[in-house]
């Protein structure tokens, strides 16, 4: 099993597990840490995806400075890598940085628009950054598994615990929010954030200009 360097990681790892791992899937709310979908999940999905984000925590030498709080996971990213704003064919890709292996069944690995962007900003930046759901569950339309809903504020309290107990754990210099939901989390737990717009959506430009200023703030300068 994949290791940790430091015990900061490593309690970050058993905080995710306690608060994610058990807690079922509805029918508009999916969690890919305990749950399988039949002719869209492998057989060992659940230990894939588990896998694959124990090993995106381990892949730090040391807690990283900078902590990114997202949203929620995507249909064709998250969902199926475990790793945040990551997709599936990134981590088989040999020049990613992370590795990990696909989950689903499709005839190819799933790619996604947003984890294309956003590391394709910020890989040249890896390790310095780490980054998490508000949500770390799957939000859909019911009936529509492919689908993605805006998280609930009931959905999004139910993991706000977890989100400060990272932060006291991981210890950042600074914290980004990645889009307003994250923004008002990390308010309501008293975090200092700088808010930066989604990196989909048009707002590309100005999530690379508020991520990098963060970068530059902790003494790292964005290749």
């Amino acid at each position: 099993m994949t290791g940790f360097s430091d015990r900061r990681l490593e309690r970050a790892w058993e905080a995710i597990e306690a608060a994610v791992f058990d807690r079922p899937s509805s029918g508009d709310l999916f969690n890919p840490y305990r749950d399988r979908v039949d002719g869209m999940d492998r057989e060992d999905a659940v230990e894939i995806r588990r896998a694959n984000l124990r090993a995106y925590l381990a892949a730090y030498g040391r807690a990283p400075e900078l902590f990114l709080l997202a949203e929620a996971p995507g249909p064709w990213g998250c969902r199926f890598s475990g790793v945040p704003i990551t997709a599936e064919a990134q981590l088989l890709d040999s020049t990613f940085p992370l590795a990990g292996k696909r989950s689903s069944l499709a005839a190819e690995p799933h790619t996604e628009y947003s984890a294309a962007i956003f590391w394709r900003l910020l890989a040249s930046s890896f390790p310095h950054f780490l980054v998490w759901n508000a949500v770390p569950l799957h939000p859909h339309r019911p009936g529509e598994p492919l689908t993605i809903r805006t998280p609930r504020t009931s959905e999004i309290r139910e993991f706000e615990s977890l989100v400060g107990t990272l932060v006291a754990i991981l210890e950042p210099r600074r914290t980004v929010a990645v889009g307003r939901k994250a923004e008002q989390t990390l308010a309501r737990l008293d975090v200092p954030c700088t808010y930066v717009r989604h990196p989909s959506q048009g707002g590309a430009k100005r999530f690379a200009e508020g991520v990098h200023a963060a970068l530059r703030d902790i003494g790292i300068e964005p290749m």
